[in-house]
């Protein structure tokens, strides 16, 4: 027998469909219209998860009526990594504040410097949180 040509055997990438919910059929239909240039921006972002635009579209707005996700405004993206950042910090100083108090415990001797640098950190971390807290709350007072 022979074998199938080279092209024969290539297989197109398959695309993730939504899954199947168990309330059975969708039988209702929504019609969504975009321009070229949204419609090439969804259709991008379902290319990235696999998915075809209607199974993408199903999905995303499913997730956000549901609030599984919050869509973020881009310019919010900042934000958020000051956050994360700050999220670290203050874990950091959570580790440096344990390293203290276990020598302070057992009798060992803290040092001013060594004292003023966590404290330094911690009001810095507490700083980026209060501003950070600051653009999101006026964020949420626009949207609202």
């Amino acid at each position: 027998m022979a074998e199938p040509a080279a092209d024969e055997t290539r297989r197109r990438p398959t695309v993730r469909r939504r899954e199947r919910e168990a309330g059975g059929a969708r039988e209702t239909r929504i019609k969504v219209s975009y321009n070229d240039d949204e419609h090439a921006i969804v259709k991008e972002a379902a290319e990235r998860d696999s998915r075809a635009v209607a199974s993408w579209v199903a999905r995303v707005s499913l997730d956000v009526a549901e609030e599984i996700v919050v869509p973020t405004p881009v310019n919010a993206k900042a934000v958020v990594a000051e956050l994360i950042e700050t999220r670290n910090q203050l874990k950091r100083i959570g580790v440096n504040h344990n390293q203290i108090a276990k020598v302070m415990n057992s009798d060992g001797i803290v040092t001013d410097p060594e004292m003023s640098a966590v404290y330094r950190a911690l009001l810095k971390a507490i700083q980026n949180v209060d501003r950070a807290t600051l653009q999101v709350m006026r964020e949420r007072k626009e949207r609202g």
